[in-house]
């Protein structure tokens, strides 16, 4: 298995150096071994964890929930893996409902105002400026 340093490492997981340096002071990357010059070396096995770290960020899982994971995936522990993966979705969903929530009154906002006239009679102020919460 050939070993590389942080810039290749970096580049080969499509990150920078600093996400990789971040993610070793966050204990979610270790460096396979030092040099005697402290320069870190990283293996096939390094690469693949970062990966695994930056798609499931990409998935919406927090720091703290892929340090989970990963901490799962390691004990083979799918039936963890799965539930946590059902409450990120859960999340996910009540998000969703939540900006769908926002568009509608949003949207209606918008069709309501005629985009001229006086600022006081505009449809969008109004409701933005209004006591109601």
């Amino acid at each position: 298995m050939e070993s590389i340093g942080i810039g290749s490492l970096a580049k080969r997981a499509g990150v920078g150096i600093d996400t990789v340096r971040y993610y070793e002071r966050a204990g979610l990357l270790v460096p396979s071994r030092r040099l005697a010059s402290g320069y870190r070396r990283y293996t096939d096995l390094e690469l693949a964890r970062l990966r695994f770290i930056r798609r499931a960020q990409a998935l919406g899982f927090t720091l703290g929930e892929v340090r989970e994971l990963l901490t799962l995936s390691a004990r083979r522990d799918v039936a963890r893996v799965k539930r946590s993966a059902q409450t990120k979705l859960a999340d996910v969903d009540k998000k969703i409902a939540e900006l769908q929530r926002i568009r509608g009154g949003l949207a209606a906002l918008v069709a309501a105002c005629p985009g001229h006239g006086r600022a006081a009679d505009c449809p969008i102020l109004l409701a933005l400026g209004g006591d109601e919460e």
